[in-house]
């Protein structure tokens, strides 16, 4: 009989502790559930500021290392009596205001005058933070000095909405701010890529046109055109081809569609065909240097160049035609990869196909290669 009620006894023990056990956990998940319920959105919020928080302390990392190079790459270039620390911090916050547009006729060329004007205004400076610069040199340090200056205001305007968010405590503008993050931080490392190969006249991706050009352009005399661009008149396949870019090595995009009418009205419109190459955005799963047909003036920018083009080929009913080789913003603004070098062959090919199967013999053809001519010569 006692070994009985021992037994019942061991077993009702273990038991008991188990349902305690049991309903500990039980009311710990209810509690955790209740929390979530009132504090959940709170929670998430807090998870998101501190991952923004992380992005916004490398952002600031890489927009000091951007100052950092730039500053170092005039003193080592330029050989300036004072430090240009200064007077580059001054124009890391510049900014340049846009036309109005309430009324918008004429507004091409009162952006156009805009830009001219910040881009003496932006080389006059480097002039003279670097006075033993060359033409070339300060080309590469304008550009170097622009790439420091689009960091600065990524991390600016980051850190705005970061703060923004912070004080209200929005979840949603923290959380819009999260979810574009990584591609904010993508093209944040593409122009830090970019410092090093701007500063000392590396060719980067965007070269690519300016390549094919001065490929076909190599052993033919070349003749400034208005702005800032060259051109050459080739032997092409039984026609006669004008071939621009900007003129190089230095860091430099010219003025292509200044360059294109001023090469028209010289053959007073009598062109069979424009056929314009540049760096094109890829999407994912496409190669980089992948080559592509198209129509249009194949031109990036705030569209100045394009409306002049397409102006002047509309006049004279000029067809267009366009090539592009695919690559992302970190292959465009870093130092050109094997990948788009490689592609150049591929590109004239296109183009000698384009010229036998659109034009006829003896007509004459440009050819506009469109892209940052740094490192890349006549």
């Amino acid at each position: 009989m006692l070994a009985q009620q021992l037994i019942s006894t061991n077993q009702i023990i273990p038991s008991t502790g188990g349902d305690i056990l049991a309903q500990i956990v039980s009311w710990a998940f209810y509690g955790v559930f209740i929390i979530f319920i009132f504090y959940g959105q709170r929670i998430q919020m807090y998870i998101m500021i501190r991952e923004v928080e992380n992005s916004l302390n490398k952002l600031k990392y890489i927009k000091e290392e951007g100052r950092k190079i730039t500053i170092d790459a005039i003193k080592e270039i330029g050989k300036p009596t004072a430090d240009p620390a200064a007077r580059v911090d001054r124009y890391l916050d510049y900014f340049t205001i846009g036309p109005q547009s309430m009324d918008p006729a004429g507004i091409v060329y009162k952006l156009d005058h805009i830009l001219d004007v910040r881009d003496e205004r932006l080389k006059d400076e480097v002039r003279l933070m670097a006075p033993s610069s060359d033409e070339v040199q300060v080309n590469n340090l304008e550009n170097t000095l622009e790439a420091a200056m689009a960091l600065n205001y990524i991390y600016k305007v980051v850190r705005h909405f970061y703060i923004q968010g912070k004080k209200t405590l929005s979840l949603y503008v923290i959380m819009q701010l999260q979810m574009i993050l990584p591609l904010v931080m993508k093209e944040a490392e593409a122009y830090a890529s970019a410092l090093k190969a701007f500063a000392y006249g590396q060719p980067i991706g965007d070269g690519v046109g300016p390549l094919v050009a001065a490929k076909l352009m190599r052993g033919y005399e070349t003749r400034k055109v208005p702005k800032d661009c060259v051109v050459a008149t080739v032997p092409f396949e039984g026609r006669t081809a004008l071939i621009i870019k900007a003129e190089g090595p230095g860091g430099n995009v010219g003025k292509p569609g200044d360059a294109v009418e001023t090469v028209i009205e010289e053959n007073e419109g009598k062109i069979a065909n424009v056929i314009m190459i540049d760096a094109g955005l890829k999407l994912e799963g496409e190669g980089v240097g992948e080559v592509a047909e198209g129509i249009g003036a194949a031109i990036g920018g705030p569209g100045v160049d394009q409306y002049k083009i397409e102006e002047k080929l509309t006049k004279y009913h000029i067809p267009i035609n366009a090539i592009i080789v695919k690559e992302d913003i970190g292959d465009a603004v870093s130092p050109m990869r094997k990948e788009i070098n490689d592609s150049v062959d591929k590109v004239i090919e296109r183009v000698k196909n384009v010229v036998l199967e659109r034009t006829k013999e003896g007509d004459k053809v440009i050819i506009v290669g469109v892209g940052n001519s740094i490192g890349v010569g006549q």
